[in-house]
């Protein structure tokens, strides 16, 4: 993890827009959006399909380059870096979560979880103490030597949860992490993440269609065509 910049914003986005050409034409799939992420905040993104939220999570993951705008993470301008230092980002910073669980078949659950450490250079012993220790925290303690193929879909994605946590990022970016889980897996996800958030200071930004997801957010924010409406952060109790 690395060293923050000492205040409590983790994403600034200024006039930020994502401008595709398809043949002669311009798709503005984020457009001139204006958002301020805190550390620790777990925000909810929601939207039909098409709306942007996916290419959104994609600028914030450091997956893509703004075609427009200003994108700073921890007080370092993202549009500025080049590909090497934007790797080093992602790489140290920040886990992703997706609705497929993207599992080796291979590996089992500590496997998995521990290939993710193997480019910052841990040992193999650092590897497992490391792994078995977040495998805990998501309740897979008693999976860990499970392939994949045994697991229900609720621990896989705890698995990828856990494994997104293997490097220590400060932000967790999921898109439509419960999108293949039912209500009740789905609500078990989501209240690991709010764990993660709430307790470790974890900043998670979630992609999702489903209001019972979203409403679980510290903040809640909707986007049609581009651009990000205007909507009032839910009370929590």
């Amino acid at each position: 993890m690395s060293e923050t910049n000492g205040n409590g914003k983790l994403y600034k986005l200024d006039n930020v827009s994502r401008v595709f050409r398809v043949g002669s034409q311009e798709v503005r799939a984020v457009d001139a959006i204006d958002l301020d992420i805190d550390r620790g905040e777990f925000v909810a993104i929601q939207g039909p399909s098409g709306s942007g939220k996916s290419t959104l999570l994609q600028l914030l993951g450091a997956l893509d380059k703004p075609t427009g705008g200003s994108l700073s993470f921890d007080g370092r301008e993202l549009t500025k870096l080049g590909q090497g230092d934007l790797t080093k980002v992602r790489s140290r910073d920040i886990g992703f979560i997706f609705q497929t669980f993207n599992l080796i078949p291979t590996l089992t659950a500590e496997e998995n979880v521990e290939l993710a450490m193997v480019p910052i250079g841990l040992n193999r012993g650092k590897r497992r103490a490391r792994g078995t220790d977040l495998l805990e925290q998501v309740g897979l303690a008693s999976r860990s030597k499970h392939l994949p193929s045994k697991l229900s879909g609720g621990e896989q994605q705890r698995v990828a949860i856990a494994r997104a946590l293997a490097n220590e990022p400060r932000v967790l970016l999921a898109d439509e992490p419960t999108g293949n889980l039912d209500s009740q897996t789905a609500d078990e996800v989501v209240a690991i993440l709010r764990k993660l958030s709430a307790e470790r200071e974890v900043t998670v930004v979630l992609v999702t269609h489903a209001d019972e997801v979203a409403q679980r957010a510290s903040r809640r924010l909707r986007m049609r065509d581009g651009k990000l409406l205007d909507q009032p952060a839910p009370s929590l109790s």
